[in-house]
């Protein structure tokens, strides 16, 4: 690359880039470490925060998850098997199925959202708000 503007856009495209899959492997192993797959991870975050209302239809957790709903039922299924979430059937259309938390999946969630909280901070406060790609670099190295 000749423009250096370009080679800066680049570095800058590659180290957020980066930092998103550290974050999202990060995401993963805590989920694992407190029980749960990622998938029911995201599931419970989606139903606990993507509405006002601390509950979600399959559409709106389809929405959330970027899958189909036919995908999300079957994550819903194997999350009532294992009590993190309930489902029911609409109030007002009978056919719509709407998932909450369980106690058990909210207690869950709030230990993975503190973790993931504190992890976003240390990024924003280290490599997202003036780390270069050297330096990124060079860390990340240490880190493994």
């Amino acid at each position: 690359m000749k423009n250096s503007k370009d080679r800066k856009m680049m570095q800058e495209l590659a180290w957020f880039r980066y930092s998103l899959r550290r974050f999202l492997r990060f995401s993963k192993e805590a989920a694992r470490a407190c029980g749960v797959t990622p998938q029911q991870h995201q599931l419970m975050l989606g139903i606990a925060g993507f509405t006002s209302r601390s509950k979600a239809t399959i559409s709106e957790l389809a929405e959330f998850l970027q899958e189909r709903n036919n995908s999300v039922v079957g994550l819903v299924e194997r999350a009532v098997d294992s009590g993190l979430v309930r489902r029911r059937a609409g109030k007002k259309d009978r056919r719509q199925v709407v998932v909450s938390l369980t106690p058990h999946g909210e207690e869950i969630l709030a230990t993975l959202s503190r973790l993931h909280h504190d992890e976003v901070r240390r990024l924003r406060a280290g490599v997202l708000s003036g780390g270069g790609w050297r330096e990124a670099t060079v860390s990340a190295r240490k880190s493994t």
